[in-house]
């Protein structure tokens, strides 16, 4: 999948999400989703929704990017292998 299908993909997320919002949302990437997704439950967040694409680094930072932008929550990536790249 590449960069313009996950993107298109996220958006249809948010415009189906009960919220319909990016700020109800939260983006970032990670090399180990299942690791990364128990990390989040186990800080007490809703990742009922979760849903993770591979993807390579480049292409992760900039849907990362993209999506801070529009107002998701979350921290750029920075320094991190960006494998995946994970909404909920």
């Amino acid at each position: 999948m590449n960069k313009f299908d996950i993107i298109s993909e996220i958006e249809g997320r948010v415009s189906r999400s009960k919220n319909s919002d990016y700020p109800g949302c939260t983006i970032g990437i990670t090399d180990k989703p299942k690791t990364k997704k128990d990390k989040h439950a186990n800080d007490g967040k809703d990742v009922k929704y979760w849903k993770d694409w591979s993807t390579s680094e480049k292409d992760g930072l900039d849907i990362e990017e993209y999506f801070l932008d529009k107002g998701m929550k979350g921290d750029k990536g920075i320094g991190e292998f960006a494998g995946y790249v994970y909404i909920f």
